[in-house]
């Protein structure tokens, strides 16, 4: 199985497990660094990372994430959706930590 097909796992703080590709979740520069078989992380080695997040906010991450990988290779003005009307304001400021963090 090559690496872009590969599966990690992301685990938050109040228990939640996603599985999601390698790819995807490469898309944080945190997750990637974790995740760098070179680097000697036990991360790499259990291709699991733990999240001090909320499992609404790690998905929301992931969900950006996956924008973003999605829309890569796509002009900002070739782009119909904004992903910030995905956003609830209720956890608008936890997940701008969350992504900064996460350099997603």
């Amino acid at each position: 199985m090559s690496q872009e097909e590969d599966f990690v796992l992301l685990e938050s703080s109040d228990g939640y497990t996603f599985v999601v590709t390698r790819r995807i979740a490469e898309a944080s520069g945190t997750l990637k660094s974790m995740l760098d078989e070179e680097a000697n992380f036990e991360e790499a080695k259990n291709k699991t990372c733990k999240i001090q997040q909320r499992g609404v906010i790690l998905l929301k991450v992931i969900e950006y994430l996956a924008y973003k990988v999605q829309y890569a290779e796509f002009n900002a003005e070739d782009i119909k959706e904004d992903f910030s009307d995905r956003i609830d304001p209720y956890i608008a400021l936890e997940l701008l930590t969350a992504a900064d963090f996460l350099e997603a």
